[in-house]
């Protein structure tokens, strides 16, 4: 089956958050599973900073980039503008033969664009919202003024929509019925973000990421993200700082590029005379990430409006503890006891990180927990085999419909 996704980041844009690494690990996985996998992206890899290749082959994926006209609207307004992303969607669909279309994320001009390409030229079109509904989950009175301005005539283009999460399904199910577009349970499909287990089986030693960065021997809570009001950091703070009677010597690790927030957080650090005890590292990649989640003992993401966190995954195949809230939309964690899901506040953060940071015996069976259940339901080969499910059943439809 030849693949065609369209985005508008890809790797090694990792500043944009999970949805690239979601896409990157998933397109460099279905090459590895037999798909020939294409690409079609734009220039954009973070704020300030373009790709210099219009065509590279990143892990046997072939990638083609187009050019965004306007590089402050995309790092400002996170909205791409993709100089001939049409045309360029149709010549690769018609030179490679591609069977299927994915698009990811919903709302975005990409979409926009090669949407009417791909019904036009008979293309089976499939997309991803990779958490981005709900309206209430950031940028709404965006979303609202997109939706009236295009949701009419774009949610009858995807044959179906991929989910990653039954509350994503019925979100999906809401926004098309509101906006006059049928969307039967035979064209939803709830398909999960995955990893390779084997990825973190072999992780680097944590001392020499303890020792840079000044974290001592005690236990350490890692937060991986970025640093938005949605992913809950500003909570995250408070809480630990309360957490701290229980595990004095703890350490609080937040890594991630700032999307606006990293003043206000060092101030909020500082009024809970914790600044000593809070390390803000940036962005972390590739090794570099690996050595934080080595080092931490626990990992905390207190957000709302998740899709389904890669960064979560990656810390439960790593083997650790998790502490989430229900805006993470993972209940899977808390009943098979590789977690803890608490409402989204100061007090309940505070006694889940206090309980497991005083008792490193629960931290350890709750670890072993979480990576036999990323093994048992959330490994990139299972993925990849619900995937193609949903493609064959696109497929069909399109072929019914015309």
């Amino acid at each position: 089956m030849n693949l065609l996704h369209v985005a508008p980041y890809y790797a090694p844009a990792w500043r944009y958050g999970g949805t690239v690494r979601a896409v990157t690990d998933l397109a460099r996985v279905q090459v590895a599973a037999g798909y020939r996998v294409f690409v079609l992206t734009t220039d954009a890899l973070g704020p300030g900073e373009r790709a210099s290749a219009a065509r590279e082959v990143i892990d046997g994926v072939d990638v083609t980039r187009v050019r965004n006209r306007s590089p402050v609207l995309r790092d400002r307004l996170n909205l791409s503008t993709p100089r001939g992303i049409a045309s360029a969607a149709g010549r690769l669909i018609r030179e490679r033969a591609i069977d299927v279309v994915h698009g990811h994320e919903l709302r975005t001009i990409e979409n926009l664009l090669v949407a009417p390409v791909a019904n036009r030229l008979g293309v089976p079109l499939v997309v991803s919202p990779h958490g981005t509904l709900p309206y209430d989950t950031g940028r709404g009175s965006v979303k609202r003024l997109w939706d009236r301005l295009f949701a009419r005539r774009l949610l009858p283009r995807f044959d179906c929509v991929i989910a990653l999460t039954a509350a994503e399904a019925a979100d999906a199910r809401a926004l098309w019925s509101r906006w006059g577009a049928a969307l039967p349970a035979g064209r939803i499909s709830v398909v999960p973000n995955g990893v390779h287990p084997d990825d973190f089986a072999n992780l680097p030693p944590g001392g020499p990421f303890r020792a840079r960065w000044n974290l001592g021997e005690g236990p350490v809570v890692l937060f991986l993200g970025r640093l938005h009001e949605r992913k809950g950091v500003q909570l995250l703070i408070p809480a630990f700082a309360r957490a701290l009677a229980a595990a004095p010597d703890a350490r609080l690790v937040i890594a991630g590029p700032d999307d606006g927030m990293l003043a206000v957080l060092r101030e909020l650090a500082a009024a809970h005379h914790i600044a000593q005890r809070v390390t803000f590292t940036g962005m972390l990649v590739g090794d570099e990430r690996l050595a934080a989640l080595s080092a931490a003992d626990l990992f905390a993401l207190p957000a709302v409006g998740e899709g389904f966190s890669m960064a979560v995954l990656e810390a439960m195949a790593c083997g650790l503890p998790v502490v989430l809230t229900p805006g993470c939309h993972f209940p899977e964690a808390a009943q098979a006891g590789a977690g803890v899901v608490v409402e989204r506040a100061v007090e309940p953060l505070a006694g889940a990180l206090a309980a497991l940071l005083a008792d490193a015996a629960r931290r350890a069976a709750m670890g072993r927990a979480a990576r036999a259940l990323v093994e048992r339901r959330y490994t990139w080969p299972q993925v990849v085999a619900r995937l193609d499910e949903a493609y064959r059943a696109a497929i069909a439809y399109r072929a019914g419909a015309t």
